[in-house]
């Protein structure tokens, strides 16, 4: 080999090294940095010798981050399932909560025991009264919570859908600049990091599959063939509401759902366009769980209505009349039955903080007069009324008999069922998710390795370097001569 083409040879090892150096500094200064690629050049041997810088790579397994990205919106929608339980179950309360649907039940129990046994006492009457207020207060209380639990998913929709647009908007235009950048030989790794970082949010809200195109563009889909990006991106439209009601639902048109370029698609069901992922189980917050936990809540405050509207236990009554609790004040219809727990009254006649007596407890509450104060025999049938086991004629019934207070603690036990189910769930996407993405790290930047390459690509600097200064030595003998 000359002296020329040594000299060229180690100026090319010089200028790979240096390249080398520069690819390894990013690296290490971008180890924790998200969606940052592994950066690695390409070297080659040249026909005449010498090193061949090539372009530089991204290292990244796009099957490891598809599998992840997979797992994160499984993740995400348990996560957001789980939490909508323990609020339902937060508004009934524990068992040993006082301020508890079963202890509100309870504390009316025991305040017409108490007035049975005293029915002359005023003050008993008064109590059994207030208790009896504040049980249907608590079940308006208890619908008032799930309906904001509705709006919440409803209002978070809004804002996924539009996050979700945004990042397809973004993803495309990176598609184009990365198209662009490669046509023209430019380095595009940096715009594969911010393509990566908005394609992962958006996997938080709904599970995508990336598919490569030409020139490095890539295409999303969901697993169940909703197509979200395919050169330009899809648009998805949907419209909140400000408030929510129970009856108030998407099948009555009342609340929106999806569309995909302008079409209706399916929120619900796991063959949905967008099934998994946060974004569906908001649908499934908003039109499932609380809609369920509505309905249970209206066939006990039904149960309870029914329990006391019935002229063979009051005899004051006539065909029609409201019982001890009633519909907003009226009579309940079989036929309202939906969202009776948001309209839930103790019945003024008796509620003497409203202008009734509470004597009518103990006379009842058609009675003309108040009548002997010693006389319990109504009040002790209201008790037994309210602890007799009875089904309900309720859709949302579960066909056993309880009595009042047994229809509330037979709800509360089966949402703490599919609550401890959901926890479990969530518990096995999280250790899911979190594997493949210590998985996807492991395949990251390694400082430890990073540093060791730097050591290596020292050491082929210092060897370049003595070849230079070696012809450097000898063409200075050869002029010396």
């Amino acid at each position: 080999m000359t002296l020329s083409a040594s000299m060229s040879a180690a100026l090319s090892g010089l200028n790979a090294t240096k390249r080398q150096t520069d690819v390894i500094s990013s690296n290490i200064a971008n180890a924790l940095t998200e969606g940052y690629g592994r950066r690695s050049v390409s070297l080659s041997v040249r026909p005449l010798g010498g090193v061949q810088v090539g372009a530089i790579e991204r290292v990244v397994n796009e099957r490891v981050i598809g599998d992840r990205r997979l797992a994160q919106a499984a993740a995400g929608e348990a996560r957001t399932r789980s939490d909508a339980l323990i609020r339902i179950e937060a508004l009934l309360g524990a068992p040993d909560d006082i301020n508890a649907l079963t202890s509100a039940y309870a504390r009316f129990e025991g305040a017409l025991i108490e007035a049975a046994s005293r029915p002359d006492v005023p003050a008993r009457l008064d109590s059994a009264a207030r208790a009896g207020v504040n049980l249907a207060a608590k079940f308006e209380s208890i619908s008032d919570g799930i309906q904001d639990l509705r709006l919440e998913a409803d209002q978070q929709i809004n804002r996924e859908v539009t996050k979700l647009n945004s990042a397809l908007e973004q993803v495309a235009e990176l598609n184009a600049l990365i198209f662009n950048s490669n046509s023209s030989g430019q380095d595009a790794a940096a715009l594969h990091d911010q393509r990566q970082v908005l394609i992962d949010s958006i996997a938080e809200i709904v599970p995508i599959r990336q598919v490569q195109r030409e020139g490095g563009k890539v295409a999303l889909f969901t697993p169940t063939g909703g197509v979200l990006l395919e050169g330009t991106a899809a648009k998805i439209g949907f419209s909140s509401v400000n408030m929510i009601t129970p009856d108030m639902t998407l099948g009555s048109g009342a609340l929106s759902g999806l569309t995909l370029n302008g079409n209706p698609v399916r929120s619900d069901g796991n063959n949905a366009p967008f099934a998994g992922g946060s974004l569906h189980a908001l649908f499934a917050q908003r039109d499932e769980i609380a809609v369920s936990a509505q309905a249970s809540l209206d066939m006990m405050a039904r149960d309870l209505v029914e329990r006391f509207q019935d002229p063979t236990l009051d005899t004051t009554l006539g065909a029609g009349d409201a019982g001890l609790f009633t519909d907003g004040g009226t009579a309940f219809v079989a036929t309202d039955e939906e969202g009776l727990s948001a309209r839930l009254e103790f019945n003024i006649l008796a509620d003497p903080d409203r202008g009734g007596d509470s004597w009518r407890l103990r006379d009842g509450l058609g009675a003309a007069a108040s009548g002997p104060v010693g006389n319990a025999a109504l009040l002790q049938s209201l008790t037994d009324r309210l602890n007799e086991s009875r089904s309900s004629a309720s859709t949302a019934t579960t066909g056993l008999s309880r009595s009042a207070s047994g229809h509330a603690a037979d709800f509360l036990s089966g949402l703490a069922a599919e609550r401890e189910s959901g926890e479990v769930e969530l518990s096995y996407q999280y250790a899911r998710y979190d594997t493949l993405l210590s998985t996807e790290l492991a395949g990251g930047v390694d400082t430890d390795r990073e540093l060791q390459q730097l050591l290596v690509v020292e050491q082929a600097y210092a060897a370049n370097a003595k070849v230079i200064q070696t012809i450097d030595e000898l063409i200075q003998r050869i002029m010396a001569i």
